[in-house]
């Protein structure tokens, strides 16, 4: 065990941001899965925020440790241990939480895993469900930025699936509603989807 955390710029960089939209879309969820919690900031950050949550962390297992690290150091009562959760080999617990968010995972995943995740969840989310998906996307065919674009490409190049387009997720997730299309910094969005 290092005493050093995992650390993404990143997550400090949109944690406000993106806490101030969750205290709206999140106002009446109980129960919330975290898809990829990575280095736990947001976890810590958005759970020390939202009380009433009970807020499940989940990563592939690689990420456990450091995981695991970051709730030891930034206890907080609302904030569960992770679980292990590889989309496209793990089988998707959507059905046990009433929302789920997920942070800069879709540009990562390969084209068939983020399609079986929104359709898991436009399948399995309870009625009223909440999911809030952050990252950059592709919307209405464009980029919103030459960085963007840019960024696609090296993910392509490199393995990565790349930017999704937001009519390509929709069309993936038949029973999900997608309510509103928050705009954020950094040339990101937040999408508020709900199960119909």
């Amino acid at each position: 065990m290092t005493n050093e955390l995992p650390y993404s710029q990143s997550c400090e960089n949109n944690k406000d941001p993106i806490l101030a939209i969750l205290k709206q879309t999140f106002a009446a969820s109980n129960n919330v899965l975290e898809v990829g919690s990575g280095t736990g900031q947001h976890a810590v950050h958005f759970a020390s925020n939202l009380p009433h949550l009970v807020w499940q962390t989940s990563d592939q297992l690689d990420y456990h440790d450091g995981l695991r690290q970051r709730l030891a150091a930034f206890p907080t009562d609302n904030v569960l241990p992770p679980i292990a959760l590889k989309v496209g080999e793990s089988s998707l617990p959507f059905a046990r939480f009433d929302s789920v968010f997920s942070a800069n995972t879709a540009h990562i995943m390969q084209q068939a895993e983020i399609a079986q995740m929104m359709k898991a969840l436009s399948d399995d989310l309870p009625a009223d469900g909440c999911f809030c998906q952050y990252g950059p996307f592709i919307e209405n065919g464009e980029f919103n930025s030459q960085g963007n674009a840019d960024f696609h490409e090296y993910l392509v190049t490199n393995g990565y699936g790349g930017y999704r387009d937001i009519d390509e997720l929709k069309s993936w997730a038949p029973n999900l509603s997608l309510i509103e299309i928050h705009r954020m910094p950094a040339n990101n969005l937040l999408l508020e989807w709900r199960k119909k």
